[in-house]
C-alpha cells in the first residue's frame, strides 16, 4: 500500500514538473516575440505575412520581420535569431541542411501539394499557335530538349545570328549555374548561346515582352511565380530526374556532370528548435497549411498588378478565403482570427 501511495505521489510531482516545464517553455505565452525571416520573393512574402497573421491574431503572438539575404536569415535562424523561416525549398539550402542535420533547425509541413516546379520553356504559341492572336506555331515539333538543335533558328539570337539564344537566370543564382551545366551537358552550347539578364526583373521583362509581342523565346523558370498565372507556357521534356547527376549540377567542384531534370523541392516552414519545442501548438497549424500551385500562383499575379504589399494580399486572403485557412486551426482559433478581422 505503501508503495502505491509513493508511485502515486512520485506520479503527481513527474505531472506538475512537465506541466510547469512546459508553461516556461511557451514562447508567446512568455511574451516572446517571433522573428519572422524577411523574405524577398512574393511567395515566400506572401506566406509569412499570413503565418503572421494567424500566430498574431489567433494565438496573441508578437511577431516581426528580420531582414537580410537569405544565407544571412538561415544562418539566424539556425542560431535562433530567427525563429520562422516561411517558404524553405528542401534539398536548395546547404546552411538549412547543415542546421537541420545538427538538430538547430526542424522542418515542418509540406504548404505545396506537388512540391515546386522548375525547367525550360517556350509559350504555348510557339509550339501550337494561336489563331486569336493571328500566330502561326514556329516550332510544331518541340517537346523536348533534344529537339532544340533543329529550331535554333526559332530563337535566333540577334547578337549571334548562327545560335539560339537561351534566357537563362541572371548571374550567381544557383539556377544560372545548373543550367549552364545542362546546356553543356546536352550538348546545347554549340547552337545556342547563354543569355543571362542582369537581374530577375530584366529576365521578366524579357519574357513579358516577347510575349506581348507573339515572339518565340526561349527560357528558364520556375512556380510558384506570378508568370506562371500569366502567360500560357509549354515545359519541355527533359531526361529523368537522377539525384546523382542532380548532385553534379549543382556541386561548384564538380568535373564531371550528367544531365537530370530539376529537383522537385518540397516546401517547408523551418523553425528554430528552441521554438518548434516551445510550441507544439503551432506546430500543428504549419503541418496543415496548404496553398494549392494554381492559387498561389494567381495570388503572387494579382499581387504584382494591383501592386500590393504582401501584408495587405495576406488580409485580404483572410477575409476573402476563410474556407482554407480555417482548416489549418482548431474553432475557437478561427473563432478569435474571425473577430480580430472583423475590426480591422
Amino acid at each position: 500500500m505503501e508503495i502505491k501511495k509513493l508511485r502515486s505521489a512520485l506520479f503527481a510531482v513527474a505531472l506538475l514538473a512537465s506541466g510547469a516545464a512546459h508553461a516556461t517553455g511557451n514562447w508567446c505565452s512568455a511574451g516572446k516575440p517571433v522573428h519572422f525571416a524577411g523574405i524577398t520573393w512574393e511567395s515566400g512574402s506572401f506566406t509569412t505575412e499570413v503565418l503572421r497573421q494567424i500566430l498574431e491574431k489567433g494565438y496573441g503572438c508578437k511577431t516581426d520581420l528580420v531582414p537580410g539575404s537569405t544565407a544571412a536569415t538561415e544562418t539566424a535562424l539556425a542560431h535562433n535569431d530567427v525563429q520562422i523561416w516561411a517558404e524553405q525549398w528542401t534539398g536548395r539550402s546547404e546552411i538549412t541542411a547543415k542546421a537541420v542535420a545538427s538538430g538547430s533547425v526542424k522542418l515542418v509541413g509540406d504548404t505545396l501539394p506537388g512540391g515546386t516546379k522548375e525547367g525550360w520553356f517556350v509559350p504555348d504559341y510557339v509550339v501550337k499557335g494561336d489563331p486569336a492572336r493571328g500566330i502561326k506555331a514556329s516550332a510544331p515539333g518541340l517537346a523536348s530538349v533534344s529537339d532544340l538543335p533543329k529550331y535554333k533558328d526559332v530563337f535566333v539570337d540577334d547578337e549571334e545570328p548562327s545560335k539560339g539564344r537561351f534566357l537563362n537566370c541572371p548571374s550567381g543564382w544557383d539556377c544560372e549555374r545548373v543550367n549552364t551545366r545542362l546546356l553543356k551537358v546536352l550538348k546545347l552550347d554549340d547552337s545556342y548561346t547563354n543569355f543571362r539578364p542582369g537581374t530577375g526583373v530584366a529576365l521578366d521583362a524579357a519574357i513579358a515582352s516577347a510575349y506581348t509581342r507573339g515572339k518565340p523565346i526561349l527560357f528558364y523558370y520556375w512556380g510558384p511565380a506570378a508568370l506562371m498565372a500569366k502567360y500560357k507556357l509549354t515545359e519541355l521534356k527533359m531526361p529523368p530526374f537522377n539525384d546523382a547527376c542532380w548532385q553534379t549540377l549543382r556541386n561548384e567542384s564538380s568535373t564531371q556532370q550528367c544531365a537530370s531534370s530539376y529537383l522537385v523541392s518540397h516546401i517547408t516552414v523551418g523553425t528554430s528548435t528552441p521554438f518548434y519545442n516551445a510550441e507544439p501548438d503551432l506546430m500543428s497549424v504549419f503541418n496543415k497549411v496548404k496553398f494549392p500551385m494554381d492559387f498561389l500562383n494567381q495570388t503572387i499575379l494579382d499581387m504584382s498588378v494591383k501592386k500590393l504589399d504582401a501584408s495587405t494580399m495576406a488580409t485580404q486572403f483572410m477575409h476573402s478565403h476563410p474556407e482554407m485557412w480555417k482548416q489549418w486551426v482548431p474553432a475557437e482559433v478561427a473563432a478569435k482570427i474571425q473577430t480580430n478581422l472583423a475590426s480591422q
